[in-house]
């Protein structure tokens, strides 16, 4: 199943270029008080939601993918985790390249280990991405997303995929310079995370997808995810011996090689193979 959130707070199930309104669904999730949880309570309880929603869905009101305006999947992510440097050609793009490295120590992902982007900077597909830092080069990454369904604490790469919700497209924009890397990737609408997320029933080998993104119709980055250094069960297992995974947090898996400077006016295509995908406008963040 293809779930989305759009307009204001909607839910939404995607059947080809339409989307059927079946926000009723949410009335299935547990009342809530404060403190309130951390986690994401739609994803803790995926499997209510998507019954509700298969059965609202037959009469649900239709509107055209075109006309909404699409919002992260992920309304509340407790964490974003992310993977640096974690395809071979990337690692060694980013070693030849000073513009990008900055005089950074780089390292071998199994050294480095992950980082976490500030779950503020999290926006959808028809957010946009908001620049800062233009005298600075802003760079694009896309990444496949992938959105744990359930808490995972130590959990073996054999039994990882099991932890898993979802899967969605990731783009992990960068302001290069000599600051830490999440510093430089938490600006706002600095993680963009769509159109949808797509259900693990759905994607049997997340190992072995096509995907890419062009900037104002020009191919600059194109790989499939099997050339991951770690793939998403050993992702999983490397960041569940650190901290407990919880419903909704995202890990980003890294980007491949062909980074390169995004500036306001641009427009970004993403796309994944079997989650789809997703045009993404750049603006300046002085603009609004």
């Amino acid at each position: 199943m293809k779930i989305c959130r759009f307009n204001d707070n909607r839910l939404g199930v995607v059947e080809g270029d339409n989307v059927r309104d079946v926000t009723e669904a949410l009335a299935s999730l547990p009342a809530a008080s404060y403190p309130f949880p951390s986690h994401d309570v739609l994803i803790e309880n995926l499997m209510q939601i998507r019954q509700a929603a298969e059965q609202l869905a037959p009469r649900a009101p239709t509107f055209a993918l075109a006309d909404v305006k699409l919002l992260s999947p992920i309304g509340n992510p407790g964490k974003i985790v992310a993977a640096p440097v974690n395809y071979k050609k990337h690692l060694a793009e980013v070693l030849g390249d000073p513009e990008i490295h900055n005089d950074n120590q780089i390292s071998h992902i199994q050294r480095a280990g992950l980082f976490l982007k500030a779950t503020s900077s999290v926006v959808g597909a028809s957010d946009g991405v908001a620049l800062r830092k233009l005298d600075r080069r802003n760079d694009h990454e896309v990444e496949l997303a992938v959105v744990i369904g359930k808490a995972a604490n130590n959990v073996s790469r054999e039994d990882a995929l099991d932890y898993v919700a979802g899967y969605t497209i990731g783009l992990d924009i960068t302001i290069r310079g000599p600051e830490e890397r999440s510093f430089r990737k938490s600006p706002d609408t600095y993680t963009v995370l769509g159109p949808w997320l797509v259900t693990s029933d759905e994607i049997a080998k997340p190992g072995e997808l096509d995907f890419s993104i062009s900037v104002n119709g020009e191919v600059r980055q194109k790989s499939n995810t099997r050339e991951l250094i770690l793939g998403v069960p050993e992702l999983i297992e490397f960041a569940s011996s650190f901290y407990t995974l919880q419903p909704g947090d995202v890990i980003i898996t890294g980007t491949p090689e062909g980074v390169g400077s995004i500036k306001p006016g641009d427009t970004m295509f993403a796309e994944v193979e079997n989650i789809g995908s997703m045009q993404v406008a750049v603006r300046d963040a002085q603009e609004g």
